[in-house]
């Protein structure tokens, strides 16, 4: 990351805005995280730990710990007189403010716990959000109003609980972050103007779906894999932590590249990351912070949704890795050239 700030605060950066009803908005939303910080740090404590009976929207595992952070967003959201509507990870339909669905200015998406499969290993986790003009101004919103694409975000960001908790933000104008002082409450500014190091030898996949991934990722993979003595002449290094707040966090500390692409495990879906309250808020701030955001095809900030929880693939990062893969996808008959995998050995020997 880039140059440090004095002591300010996010209030302060807020009262800077060009825009005040949406740096209120996103008061609400931080105030919110840093309740959600609270309730990650004591979860086992408040019995806030395993399953609920009911699956969610997608079909998937429940944590009483996301219905928890969910509710706290969606309660906040609702007293919120800018915010017509909102829609959530955890929710199957958009659900409107009733006493501001009309005149609000704005709709606010979120995951309010990303990676929540880290929560009882004690792993890093995080909450996911973006903030959009309420096209339909005048009406309440439906489902149709939160179908844009990601150039339409006025802002977006996220909060790591890690060892620090640590909220990261665009507003269009750059990328700043801030550290919770659990002492205090205050969100301290120590980050601005955060840049991705255009250069990496780091990359984030997840290496158990590699016979399922398509010709170019295999490629790009076997590259960095083969390392020095590969024609990439890099020694590259695999990260990957299972919550992509975490690794988004990395790369723009240091750079690094991120990749969960389309693979052919379930061809009939696209991909396996949430557009509009995933995908896009991370690639506002990739390319807010000189990186890159691509579906491995296609700009990931100018694909329009179909539906709320439409998923795709994803891969953003340090600007000259994703050139790289995003020309291996120019061409997705190109024959593998290398062996990711041998039958009796996770990784190639040399």
């Amino acid at each position: 990351m880039d140059k440090g700030t004095s002591h300010s605060t996010f209030a302060d950066w807020a009262q800077q805005q060009s825009n005040p009803a949406l740096a209120s908005v996103l008061q609400v939303i931080v105030d919110v995280c840093r309740d959600i910080s609270t309730a990650v740090t004591m979860g086992e404590v408040q019995g806030l730990y395993g399953l609920v009976e009911t699956a969610n929207v997608h079909g998937e595992d429940q944590k009483k710990l996301d219905i928890y952070c969910h509710e706290l967003m969606a309660r906040a959201l609702h007293q919120c007189p800018r915010v017509a509507a909102w829609a959530s990870e955890e929710m199957e339909k958009p659900e409107c403010n009733p006493a501001h669905q009309c005149e609000g200015d704005f709709l606010a998406v979120f995951d309010p716990l990303d990676g929540s499969s880290n929560v009882e290993p004690n792993g890093s986790i995080g909450t996911i959000f973006s903030v959009l003009p309420h096209i339909y101004q005048g009406t309440p919103p439906g489902e149709a109003a939160f179908l844009q694409p990601g150039t339409s975000q006025l802002a977006a960001g996220y909060v790591l609980y890690g060892p620090a908790t640590v909220l990261v933000i665009t507003t269009g104008a750059g990328v700043d972050s801030f550290t919770l002082n659990p002492q205090t409450g205050d969100w301290i500014h120590t980050r601005t103007q955060i840049q991705v190091p255009k250069s990496t030898r780091e990359f984030a996949i997840n290496c158990s779906n590699q016979q399922h991934w398509e010709k170019p990722v295999q490629r790009y993979i076997g590259e960095c894999i083969a390392g020095q003595n590969g024609p990439r002449r890099t020694a590259f290094n695999m990260r990957w932590v299972g919550a992509m707040v975490a690794d988004a966090h990395r790369i723009l500390c240091r750079g690094g590249v991120y990749l969960y692409p389309r693979d052919n495990k379930e061809p009939q879906v696209a991909g396996r990351l949430r557009l509009t309250y995933e995908a896009a808020p991370i690639a506002f701030l990739m390319e807010q912070a000189g990186g890159q955001a691509i579906t491995g095809t296609q700009r990931i900030m100018e694909v329009v949704p179909d539906l709320v929880h439409q998923k795709i693939p994803v891969i953003f990062g340090s600007s000259n890795e994703i050139e790289i893969i995003h020309s291996y996808h120019e061409d997705p008959s190109e024959n593998v050239t290398l062996q990711l995998f041998k039958s009796r050995s996770l990784f190639v020997q040399a």
